[in-house]
């Protein structure tokens, strides 16, 4: 049975191909025939339309039906055609013909333009052109004999599909006695092999050809086989130990897959509480914002000045806390994306310690809580200035906001090496659980604080640790429920020593310039399209009576504006529509008439990235909004400087 099954199979695949092939070819055939057929039918009604078009315009123009009938009527001498009609313009059938013996119906209106197949004819449409005006239509019906071919086709393929699939059948029977025998030796060596386990067994090499071959690599696999087997049994012990090995891992990994997935669910819910949070957060200093500036453009009968001062106090602190919100979120986002650029160089932490002293200080007093900074021992710590201020005033100011009444907080540095600094922010607060020990350094969680009196979002102490690994430090933290926290920063120490900076007088930065005895009025030219910014600028400046404020509200404008003025100062807006303040920035550089004239930066975008390469493309200044009164009379009082010198 097995021998008549293979030689079945091997005959019904060759049958199978054979008939496969020439069906494709077949049809390959009879598809681009009827196609060709089709395109040259469909080609061939549209030039005699377009003839008949041609011919029948004349009759058309003149209303001429027996023209027109009479041209239609040369129809006759192409049987294939079946009916015909002309439509004038407003699309009334003018003329028809209809070849004789022949039931074919007319369509008393106009139709669109096309090729379309109705039952067994072919309709063709096409309108008459005269002078590039359509004056009319004609439409041709004919026979289209595609089904007829296509069925002379299918018998043609059936009776050469017999014959091919005969001479097919002769062949493979010829080639299967030379192909077949062979295999059905190797097959019986095969099956007596399975049933006795007797590798020696060799199956006989009868044709040097292919067939020869398989023998012998049949044979020499038979080796193999033999040679292998032990080595499978030493193998699947081997394989047995791996299985219990790994599976003991994927256990392991499983647990911890759970775990990073519990702390992944716990974060999802910190972050939709975080937003929960962060709404009531932004809406309630715009509250108040909106709120008093609302009752300030009110006509509020005993709204007298003292009180008005209160609003505009509110409002001013509002925004405050609005635009520190607003800090910290895009703090958060830089330091995860990675674009921080941190200056690692020798700090002395002396002075950091001193200057987060006094800028903390104003904190603890107003909450009544002691703070005690030791010395730094004049240790160098290796670390970004900026940002490890950032560090103790965030770690510092938490100490302070989350202390217990009459509490106190402890600043030290010592140092654990030669190579590496500690610093330490000890308060006396209710300390943290374990629990909430894990999620401190989380985004977004507040630790049960949201609804707390103090205002937060819960992702300072994240940037605090993103700062730290960035320069190269570590944090910790160490609490115990009612005995307060200690919060620990790594740093590595820096070998090189540095020079003490001189004390800054932090005072004269929010000090506003005053006019100056004897000095030329000069210009100044503001462009922002923001009216309510430019009106805080002019009313800043009202008080300098040496000064001329001229204003533009686009870049566009600026730029014209400021080369036939002339003005000594440029105060300009980045984000304009039109031309935006680089472009006009740009454009004010390459004029040789306003190349000389410095210009100031008044923007919202405060990143420390978009400050270096606006000053790096040339403005004087890079000032960020809202707007700080002195540092804006110092920019404007260094710029008129620069002018006056280059004028002189």
């Amino acid at each position: 049975m097995f021998r008549l099954s293979l030689q079945r199979r091997l005959l019904g695949v060759t049958m199978l191909t054979s008939l496969v092939a020439l069906l494709v070819a077949l049809g390959a055939m009879v598809a681009y025939d009827l196609r060709a057929y089709h395109e040259g039918w469909v080609a061939d009604l549209k030039a005699q339309t377009e003839l008949l078009g041609r011919a029948t315009a004349p009759a058309l123009e003149f209303d001429d039906h027996k023209v027109a009938s009479e041209n239609l009527a040369l129809l006759r001498l192409q049987p294939k055609i079946k009916a015909a009609a002309v439509y004038s313009a407003d699309g009334e059938r003018f003329a028809s013909y209809v070849g004789a013996g022949v039931d074919a119906t007319l369509p008393a209106h106009a139709e669109d333009a096309g090729v379309r197949r109705t039952g067994g004819d072919l309709i063709v449409v096409q309108a008459i052109q005269q002078d590039g005006r359509t004056i009319g239509s004609v439409l041709l019906r004919a026979e289209y004999a595609l089904y007829d071919r296509v069925l002379t086709y299918i018998g043609i393929s059936a009776a050469v599909a017999v014959v091919a699939l005969g001479i097919a059948m002769l062949l493979s029977l010829r080639l299967q006695r030379a192909v077949v025998q062979p295999i059905l030796a190797m097959s019986d060596v095969a099956r007596d092999v399975m049933q006795r386990q007797d590798y020696s067994r060799r199956a006989p090499k009868v044709t040097d050809d292919e067939v020869g071959v398989l023998a012998e690599s049949f044979n020499g696999m038979l080796g193999e086989i033999e040679r292998r087997s032990h080595e499978v049994l030493r193998l699947n012990e081997e394989l047995e130990t791996r299985v219990r090995e790994r599976t003991a891992q994927l256990e392991c990994s499983n647990e911890e897959l759970k775990h990073a997935t519990d702390v992944a669910e716990k974060a999802n819910r910190a972050k939709s509480e975080f937003l929960s949070s962060m709404s009531h957060e932004l809406r309630t200093p715009l509250n108040a914002i909106i709120g008093f500036g609302q009752l300030l453009g009110t006509d509020v009968t005993d709204a007298n000045p003292e009180r008005r001062r209160e609003f505009v106090d509110h409002i001013v602190g509002a925004g405050k806390h609005l635009l520190t919100l607003i800090n910290e979120i895009l703090n958060l986002a830089r330091i995860e994306s990675g674009h921080v650029e941190l200056s690692l160089e020798p700090v002395l932490m002396d002075e950091v310690l001193a200057e987060c002293r006094k800028m903390i200080e104003p904190l603890a007093q107003q909450r009544g809580i002691a703070t005690q900074f030791s010395s730094g021992g004049g240790w160098v710590a290796l670390a970004d200035r900026m940002r490890l201020k950032q560090v103790l005033l965030n770690l510092v100011s938490n100490a302070i906001k989350y202390n217990r009444p009459n509490g106190s907080v402890y600043v030290g540095c010592d140092a654990l090496g030669p190579h590496q600094l500690r610093i330490t922010v000890q308060d006396t607060g209710r300390g943290l659980r374990p629990e909430q020990v894990q999620a401190l350094f989380q985004p977004f969680n507040r630790l049960g604080q949201e609804a707390g009196p103090e205002q937060g979002t819960g992702i300072g102490l994240v940037v605090t640790r993103r700062l730290v690994e960035l320069m190269g430090g570590q944090i910790s933290v160490h609490s115990s429920p009612g005995e307060g926290s200690v919060f620990t920063v790594d740093l590595q120490a820096s070998e090189m020593p540095v020079l003490p900076r001189a004390e800054t007088d932090w005072g004269a930065l929010t000090e506003l310039a005053t006019p100056r005895g004897g000095a030329p009025v000069a210009t100044v030219l503001y462009v922002e399209d923001n009216p309510a910014s430019r009106k805080l600028v002019e009313e800043l400046l009202r008080p300098r009576t040496d000064l001329r404020l001229l204003s533009a509200a686009d870049g566009r404008t600026g730029v014209n504006i400021a080369l036939a003025e002339r003005p000594d100062v440029i105060l300009m807006d980045n984000n304009m529509p039109l031309m935006s303040g680089r472009e006009a920035q740009a454009l004010l550089k390459r004029d040789p008439r306003t190349a000389d004239i410095p210009v100031i930066a008044l923007t919202a975008n405060a990143m420390p990235d978009a400050a270096a390469s606006g000053l790096a493309a040339g403005f004087f200044r890079y000032l960020t909004k809202p707007l700080d009164a002195g540092q804006l009379m110092n920019a404007l009082d260094s710029a008129l400087d620069v002018t006056r010198q280059r004028r002189s």
